[in-house]
């Protein structure tokens, strides 16, 4: 791991994650926020009111799009945090808090990376790869619409996985900071000052 620089240290708080790192943070953050219900909405009129119109089509091209987007975000930050490392943990912790944490970072970068990469491959094997009429994402794999099905299943039931992992995400740092009252919270919000 690399060392850690000034632009992860304020003065008078806790190490906090580089500007870089937040950055990707909050980007991944709000197009993951925005695609999570779209993608239940699509799937919802889609296969279960069985409405195959315009707004479905935009839907479908929008979550396709966002999707790429947020695989190749997730591939540079995982290269990022790689590279650069990330700020030691918050004093005080116990040890099966920042176990608990760890799962939940590493676990959703698996997630964020494994979802997207599986909804690509889906609408490969479906041979749906066009976005807005404008562009096609390239193909991964041949035409195959039976297998199709088998991976559009788990790519859902990854998508379920991640709302439970954003939820215990949020869930930790809204628990630290307001019960806890230290600065788990500021270390992705630098200007969040600790409650005690």
């Amino acid at each position: 791991m690399a060392n850690r620089t000034n632009e992860q240290t304020l003065p008078g708080e806790p190490l906090v994650y580089s500007a870089t790192a937040r950055k990707f943070h909050w980007a991944v953050a709000a197009l993951v926020l925005f695609m999570l219900p779209l993608g239940f909405a699509m799937d919802n009129r889609a296969n279960d009111r069985n409405i195959f119109d315009g707004i479905t089509e935009a839907m479908y091209s929008t979550h396709k799009l966002v999707g790429f987007i947020v695989l190749w975000l997730m591939v540079a930050r995982l290269i990022y945090r790689l590279s650069h490392g990330a700020p030691r943990a918050e004093p005080g912790l116990a040890t099966w808090q920042i176990a608990a944490a760890h799962a939940t970072h590493w676990g959703l970068y698996v997630l964020l990376i494994a979802v997207p990469l599986g909804g690509w491959l889906g609408v490969s094997f479906y041979g749906a790869r066009d976005v807005f009429g404008l562009f096609s994402l390239p193909p991964i794999s041949p035409v195959n619409q039976p297998l199709s099905e088998t991976v559009f299943k788990l790519h859902k039931a990854g998508a379920i996985l991640i709302v439970l992992a954003v939820a215990a995400h949020i869930g930790g740092a809204l628990y630290h900071h307001f019960i806890r009252g230290d600065g788990v919270l500021s270390r992705m919000l630098p200007n969040i000052r600790r409650k005690n």
